[in-house]
């Protein structure tokens, strides 16, 4: 799995991750200097691929997939979508983006 690189473009952190989104797609999470993006594995869920520059978040708020883990963020756009990703280390993930805007 490869991104195209924006000029200038450097990949800070990727990940495997989960978009949940009614249905949950495998992928991975990458954040760059620039933007997050999620790309999804299988072809048929490409659709699912997500750009989130730092300009449109709003929020970032952490939440549990299940009672007892905590390993869900919630990306929330100032346009009012909820993106939500599972990932491992979920703090790390969260102090990052928290950071690009």
């Amino acid at each position: 799995m490869k991104i195209d690189l924006k000029p200038n473009e450097l990949v800070v952190k990727a990940g495997d991750s989960q978009f949940i989104n009614g249905k949950i797609v495998k992928g991975k999470l990458i954040v760059t200097n620039q933007r997050l993006y999620f790309e999804a594995m299988a072809q048929e869920d490409k659709l699912y691929n997500q750009e989130i520059l730092p300009s449109d978040i709003r929020e970032v708020l952490p939440f549990s997939t299940f009672a007892f883990l905590s390993n869900g963020l919630n990306i929330i756009t100032k346009g009012g979508e909820e993106l939500k990703f599972k990932v491992k280390k979920r703090k790390s993930w969260e102090l990052l983006i928290n950071k690009m805007y």
